[in-house]
């Protein structure tokens, strides 16, 4: 969230999906900068080969991410999740970069929960993108 602006100039636009139905998910959303999909069903997560697994939580960082959000809970930053979650706890993360014309340029399975691709990563791997189609179409677009 810290550097949304950035991937915003970059003409990324950033989708969540989260596991969860949209009334869990409502209270914890509304002041994201991004568009947040509900998916209680894994639908999206089936379709793009999004696992579910014990090795969400097992890594040191998701232990450490897990932290700072009970901190943040505990210090009304957040507000908890619900005991039961619809779609499960263990689901891991996937980042893709999906071209306008729906081509998947990229993609990144995380091993853990806290397993995402970091901003930067996410700029370069659009500039390579962005690279690779203008290569393609040609100097007249």
């Amino acid at each position: 969230m810290r550097r949304h602006a950035e991937i915003e100039a970059a003409g990324i636009r950033e989708v969540v999906v989260f596991h969860s139905g949209a009334d869990e998910l409502r209270e914890h959303v509304a002041d994201l900068p991004f568009a947040v999909i509900a998916d209680p069903r894994k639908r999206l997560y089936a379709e793009f080969g999004v696992e579910s697994s014990y090795r969400a939580l097992l890594a040191a960082r998701a232990w450490r991410a897990i932290a700072v959000g009970t901190l943040d809970i505990l210090r009304g930053r957040a507000k908890p999740p619900t005991l039961v979650q619809d779609g499960g706890r263990l689901g891991l993360p996937a980042d893709f970069l999906i071209a306008p014309d729906g081509r998947v340029m990229a993609a990144g399975y995380g091993a853990h929960a806290d397993d995402q691709w970091p901003v930067d990563k996410l700029l370069s791997l659009a500039a390579q993108a962005r690279s690779r189609a203008s290569r393609v179409s040609g100097p007249n677009g």
